[in-house]
């Protein structure tokens, strides 16, 4: 699938802006389509005796190029490296409300550990690849084995993962061998 970006550039015309509206150009590219504003008002030119040029924008727009960043796939040690860590620490974090899980605690773990793993082997791919369905599919499977704590375990989860998977894969990469 392509990707695609979008610019959008305001004009302000030399002109006070209380006498004259901002004009509005919005580019997408790689879209084919380039969207122009309405050609001013009538009385546009009396109002200014040097019309204004829209050209100057549109070169630097199209002479610039959008950033491309490429996504690694996942790496299979670091996903179990991971999941591992994870599960530990879920465990830490979930131990701590017993009356909520009660003997259920290992079953809730076992559920997101498998959807996280999964996830770490299959999809993630480094900072900027760390998605919200896993945790959403963390909620459902408990809801639907009718295990405890489900919001629990899930917001757990993600703000687990919100608050080291990035960080932990730029050190897991830093220290490999290139």
């Amino acid at each position: 699938m392509a990707s695609s970006s979008c610019s959008l550039v305001s004009i302000h015309p030399p002109l006070t802006p209380a006498k004259i509206p901002t004009s509005t150009i919005l580019i997408l590219r790689n879209a084919g389509l380039i969207l122009n504003p309405p050609p001013p008002p009538p009385s546009f030119s009396t109002l200014s005796s040097k019309p204004i040029s829209v050209k100057p924008f549109l070169s630097a727009l199209r002479a610039s190029h959008s950033q491309k960043y490429v996504y690694h796939d996942p790496i299979p040690k670091f996903a179990e490296a991971e999941t591992q860590k994870f599960k530990a620490e879920l465990f830490n974090k979930l131990s701590k409300d017993k009356d909520k899980f009660g003997d259920d605690l290992d079953s809730v773990i076992d559920v997101c550990v498998k959807i996280f793993n999964d996830f770490l082997h299959n999809e993630y791919g480094g900072p900027g690849t760390l998605l919200v369905e896993p945790f959403t599919d963390m909620f459902v499977a408990l809801k639907e084995k009718k295990l405890p704590g489900a919001p629990v375990a899930a917001r757990a989860s993600l703000l687990w993962a919100q608050n080291h998977l990035d960080h932990d894969w730029e050190v897991w990469n830093s220290n490999s061998p290139k």
